[in-house]
């Protein structure tokens, strides 16, 4: 189970009253990849619980990866210790490393390029000390190819199932995704990516519950629960999920890293901010059917509506 974020910092995904599939992608002005949380160390324990439990689809590379991996770590590192340099050291003696984690209160030495000093691969090993999943596309043949990620907190989606496709194969199901051309479009933005400039984005969903793992092969677990949302437990039971994905090219391996940090909120808490409440109403209530089905909404969101509408009504909004 996750803590739900406070009001004051949940990344708050929309803007207007109408919401489809775009490329909201903005320019990263502070080029850090990792935020440092207050649930920190419940989502550390959680995400390497499942690391070491379900390792075959939380951790999935391709052996030509690892140059790149080193260069995500590298740079991981270089961030957590310049943005945060009370919570995490980094000592180079030429190539050996000594990383500090002073949260974890955590040290490993290694060197640099030899995987064997690891106890794991270097992607998996940064990936341990972040609460944001790590994904790692490789480009070539002019598109670019999903080869290695750590992922524990999926939004319905499959790590193990999607390795090695590309950028079209994986984003499919996406409605219009293809049909409008954004499959083009957005690949042509990822393509022309520069090292040094990184962008962000926001993506959203609503579910029933705040577990983080929501897997493709969890399903069965916390999928049940969209038959379970009442009126009486919306506000309580469902959680707005934000995810917040930041996007870096990288300039020695030429490959693209996607950091993802999953925010969840409680429906009841979102409302409480009466323009949020209003304005996801209005979108929820706008929202194209073939969205509904792919964001998984359709058993639940009427009752959604229903509660926001009751706590508009009762502030005066309606």
């Amino acid at each position: 189970m996750q803590q739900a974020d406070d009001l004051e910092t949940f990344p708050y995904p929309f803007k207007g009253e109408v919401y489809r599939y775009s490329n909201n992608s903005v320019p990263l002005d502070s080029p850090n990849s990792i935020e440092i949380t207050p649930s920190y160390i419940n989502e550390m324990n959680l995400k390497r619980g499942l690391l070491n439990q379900h390792s075959e689809r939380c951790y999935q590379s391709l052996s030509h990866t690892l140059r790149g991996q080193w260069e995500i770590l590298e740079m991981i590192m270089g961030h957590l210790t310049s943005h945060y340099p009370d919570q995490f050291l980094l000592d180079k003696q030429n190539d050996e490393w000594t990383f500090h984690n002073k949260i974890l209160q955590e040290k490993q030495y290694f060197i640099f390029g030899d995987e064997t000093t690891l106890p794991c691969e270097p992607l998996d090993f940064i990936g341990r000390h972040v609460q944001e999943d790590l994904i790692f596309m490789m480009q070539r043949d002019g598109d670019l190819f999903l080869d290695a990620g750590q992922l524990c907190f999926p939004a319905n989606w499959s790590l193990a199932f999607d390795l090695g496709m590309s950028f079209r194969e994986i984003h499919h199901p996406i409605p219009g995704f293809k049909e409008e051309g954004l499959d083009e479009r957005i690949l042509q933005f990822l393509l022309q990516l520069e090292a040094g400039n990184p962008w962000w984005r926001k993506n959203w969903s609503l579910m029933a519950g705040n577990r983080l793992d929501t897997s493709l092969e969890t399903f069965d677990v916390w999928g049940k629960g969209r038959k379970g949302v009442t009126l009486n437990n919306a506000g309580e039971f469902v959680h707005l999920r934000v995810e917040v994905q930041k996007l870096f090219r990288l300039p020695r391996s030429g490959g693209i890293l996607f950091t993802i940090h999953t925010h969840l909120i409680s429906l009841e808490k979102l409302a409480s901010k009466t323009e949020w409440a209003e304005q996801f109403y209005h979108i929820l209530c706008e929202l194209p059917d073939n969205i509904v089905d792919y964001k998984g909404l359709s058993l639940f969101k009427n009752q959604v509506i229903e509660y926001l509408k009751g706590r508009l009504e009762s502030r005066g909004v309606l």
